[in-house]
């Protein structure tokens, strides 16, 4: 059984089954009932993995990752890795 980089499991939620990245899972037995992003929104996060960057580098992508233009986040993040 795996839990997905990014998903949000509900409170008293028994995971019993692979729970995919980016999803949100509740219930016993958990279920997923929705994606937080778009798949492609999901692929770039999943390529970026910034929870495994030095604390700099994650503080300089905090602007990027807390917006809420989702687009403007896309488009930043696949600069950024462009740039790697």
């Amino acid at each position: 059984m795996h839990i997905g980089d990014g998903a949000i499991i509900g409170t008293n939620a028994i995971v019993a089954s692979d729970i995919p990245p980016y999803s949100i899972a509740v219930g016993n037995p958990a279920r997923v009932i929705r994606q937080r992003f778009d798949d492609e929104t999901i692929v770039l996060l999943e390529r970026l993995q910034w929870w495994n960057k030095p604390i700099e580098e994650i503080d300089a992508l905090m602007p990027i990752l807390t917006t809420p233009d989702i687009e403007n986040m896309k488009s930043a993040i696949t600069e950024y890795l462009k740039n790697l």
